[in-house]
């Protein structure tokens, strides 16, 4: 019963840090990274469609990305959708391709996005901890109920705070690189 409970934390710890990584992925730095678009979403006819399933991505150059659509018909919707985003960019198509220019980043907008990293970074501890609890109250009642000794309880909460601190400590060192990198003229 524990290793069940220890094994669903592990997991779900798991997948925190993965979503942190996906939301670091969003957070534009000074080169442009088709991470960038992952959470755009198209009206590809009447549904909304992630970018990733209509167009192909290339990084010619440090702050170009090309958008190159598999169906030329949404070629408009996929323009029309970056414009509207927050990526500050205007596309400019050519018939074939969507060119993306990144504008730099100023020293403003970099501390903007370091707290923004900040935050991601805070949620995805947060989240941690709250399945931490749901994970030690599983075995406090696994205890309670006779259904595990203390010692063997004892022993899965120390592993616990073992895998938590292990999980929150890679949100940090994941932080820490975004802000280098972010910093990084």
């Amino acid at each position: 019963m524990i290793d069940e409970t220890m094994f669903e934390a592990e997991e779900k710890m798991d997948k925190a840090v993965e979503v942190v990584k996906e939301d670091f992925a969003g957070i534009r730095t000074g080169r442009a990274n088709p991470g960038l678009f992952n959470k755009l979403l198209v009206d590809y006819y009447g549904a909304p469609t992630p970018l990733q399933q209509l167009a192909s991505f290339q990084n010619p150059e440090a702050r170009t990305i090309l958008v190159i659509p598999f169906d030329k018909s949404a070629m408009h919707a996929i323009e029309k959708a970056i414009r509207d985003s927050d990526l500050g960019v205007n596309p400019s198509s050519d018939g074939h391709q969507i060119r993306c220019i990144m504008p730099e980043l100023t020293e403003e907008r970099r501390r903007d996005y370091i707290k923004l990293a900040h935050t991601k970074a805070e949620e995805a501890r947060v989240s941690v901890r709250n399945i931490r609890r749901k994970a030690k109250t599983d075995i406090d009642k696994l205890v309670k109920d006779g259904e595990v000794g203390e010692d063997e309880g004892s022993r899965a909460e120390k592993d616990l705070e073992a895998l938590t601190k292990k999980h929150t400590d890679l949100i940090d060192a994941l932080a820490k690189a975004k802000e280098s990198e972010l910093l990084e003229v």
